[in-house]
Parts: C-alpha cells; structure tokens; sequence
C-alpha cells in the first residue's frame, strides 16, 4: 500500500512542478510585448549570417519570447550596402538592430578599431580575453557618440593573406598591392613594404581576377564561400585580425523596449556570443582545409598551398605592431583613446603606448 501511496506522491509533485514551469514561462513570457524589429545583417552567403544572425532573429528570440517578438532580418549586401554605411544607418533609426564588422566603421571613430588592431593576437583565446577587456571602452563610447547601444561582440575566422603567386615569407609581401578593409590592416601592409587598397569583399574576386591586386586578406571559410581559391594561388598564415564583428542596437530602440524584452534579449546574446566564438574558432581550421584540398565539408575544396609564418616573420609582426601598427593607430585616435585602451588591452597584452 505504502508503495501506490509513494508513487502517488512522486506524480502529484512532477505535475505540480509541469504547473509551477507552466506558470513560470507564461509569466515570463507577459513581460515581453509583442513587437517586431527591422535587422541589418552581415553578409548573405557566409556562415556568421547563415549560422548564426538569422537563426538567432528569425528563430530563437521569437521562440524564446512564445512568439511575442518577430524581426525582419536582412543582410546588407542583399540591399546594395557596401558594410562602410551601417553604423550611421543604426543611428539615424533606419534598422533597429545590426551586425557590423568593426573594420568597415573605424573611419566614424578610429577607437573601434582598438579591438581588432592588425596582427595584435595569435589565436581565438586572447582574442576573446581582451574583447571582454575592451567593452568597457566601447559601451559608453557607441552611446554618447553614435547612438547605438553595444549588445556583443563576436569574430570572423582569423584574417590572413590570400594570393595570386606564391608568398613563403612577409619579405615576399614587399610591393604587393594587397586588399584591405581597414586603416590598421593598411598599415600592416605598408610596415612590411606593401602596397595597401580598399576593397569590399564582393569586389575580391574580380580584383584578384584582373590583378588590380596581388593579395587581399580574408578569412578561411569566409575566402572558401567567396570562391577566392578560383583566382588565388597561395595562403600566407600570418594572422593580421579577426574581422571583429559588433552587434547594436539603435538607441531609442532600446530605450523604449520593456524590461522583459531586454531581459531576453541580453541573456540570448550572451548566449548567442558564446555560441559563435566556439563556433568560429572552429570553422577557422576547416576552412582553410577547404581552401588547400584537404577534407572539406563546405563544399568542393580549393587547391591552394599554405606556408605558416616562421620564428622570423613572427618576430618581425611584433616589430611591425609597434613600430607601425600601434603607433599609426595612437595618432588617428588621440591621448584619451590611447590611454583607455592602454588601461585594459595593452595592459594585458603587455604592450605599451607610444
């Protein structure tokens, strides 16, 4: 008999739990109004959109809030945007959310490009450390001057050097007309006697085709999508950034949302973040595979080669860093700027302002 009256018990606390769980989620979910959002994203056809961005509007808030919050997400380069408009778009309140890669915005405000100084770290994990470092600098920065409030950070696959002829070393880089996307990527180029050139990725392919330029830098994954291993010969592996993306949110926006929503949104984000970052530094290693003939997931693969950077060239990048990259940089962004990032990057990167 005791045993019926124990399972009896056992039941009655699982549904009134289900009850409790039931009640937990309506509640939460009456804290978010129904609303819907205007989002900018990235680029259509690479994994950060595909993966990442779209799920994360199209599906996961809108699960996460019990349908309360629907979103129009749209990949700038499907609307003829360049990439270089977005932040001031964001501001004006044309879209409500965006994703925007900090090297395409650095001209609104050379501090962005603090995060993602070209060559300033080796691998995924000090990328992130000091990412976490840096928000601090953005946040109020991205509010009082632009108007957009800073919801993550996120990376691209490290950024190397992609090429019409065999490139072994950085000395083989001397007067090569290389495709940049940013000031501080630009002055890598030149520390090393390069040629640098402005191009927005879907212009690579054909700038590389008809030797406008001799190399462009780009991801691994994102280079294989673009198809640059149909006009590039080599891969130099010297990693000169990250394509460090930011995601925004307009201000007003923001400020007018429910607490419930921001709740949400701020814990799906960080989330969101989390996801991308093992994800990413995943992707890194396929896509160069991809790119080199190796097993490839993504598609067809490429027949590129590969040359990692040596003792030399990685010596020779920390001589660069300072005496081009860092120091180029401290004049465009000033001594205040200079200073906050001297307090939280350079102090755990050991690496002194000039």
């Amino acid at each position: 008999m005791w045993i019926w009256y124990a399972m009896l018990k056992c039941v009655s606390a699982v549904i009134l739990g289900l009850g409790m769980l039931s009640v937990s989620m309506v509640s939460a979910q009456e804290k978010v109004r129904p609303q819907s959002f205007k989002v900018l994203g990235s680029f259509a056809n690479l994994s950060p959109f595909l993966k990442y961005e779209q799920p994360f509007w199209s599906k996961t808030l809108t699960e996460k809030s019990g349908g309360a919050i629907k979103s129009d997400i749209r990949p700038h380069t499907e609307l003829g945007l360049k990439g270089f408009e977005i932040l001031r778009l964001l501001n004006l309140g044309v879209f409500d959310f965006g994703h925007v890669v900090i090297g395409y915005v650095a001209s609104d405000n050379p501090a962005f490009e603090g995060l993602d100084l070209a060559a300033l770290t080796q691998d995924f994990q000090s990328q992130r450390a000091i990412s976490e470092a840096y928000k601090q600098v953005l946040e109020p920065l991205l509010e009082k001057k632009h108007g957009v409030k800073l919801l993550g950070l996120n990376p691209y696959p490290s950024q190397m050097f992609f090429c019409r002829s065999e490139i072994k070393s950085l000395a083989d880089l001397k007067g090569k007309k290389v495709r940049v996307y940013s000031a501080t990527l630009g002055d890598f180029v030149e520390g090393v006697g390069g040629i640098s050139v402005t191009i927005p990725f879907p212009e690579v392919v054909p700038a590389l085709e008809k030797g406008t330029i001799d190399c462009g830098i780009g991801g691994g994954s994102t280079a294989f999508a673009g198809k640059w291993y149909e006009v590039a010969k080599s891969i130099y592996g010297m990693r000169v950034g990250y394509g460090m993306g930011m995601i925004l949110a307009n201000l007003r926006t923001w400020n007018n949302l429910d607490q419930g929503t921001k709740n949400l949104i701020l814990t799906e984000m960080k989330a969101y973040e989390d996801r991308m970052w093992r994800g990413i530094a995943l992707e890194d290693q396929e896509g160069l595979d991809c790119n080199v003939g190796k097993a490839c997931t993504l598609g067809k693969p490429g027949n590129m080669t590969y040359q990692a950077p040596s003792a030399e060239d990685l010596k020779q990048r920390g001589e660069i860093l300072k005496n081009f990259v860092v120091k180029r940089w401290a004049q465009r962004c000033g001594k205040e700027c200079t200073q906050e990032w001297g307090k939280t990057i350079g102090r755990q990167l050991d690496i002194a302002v000039p």
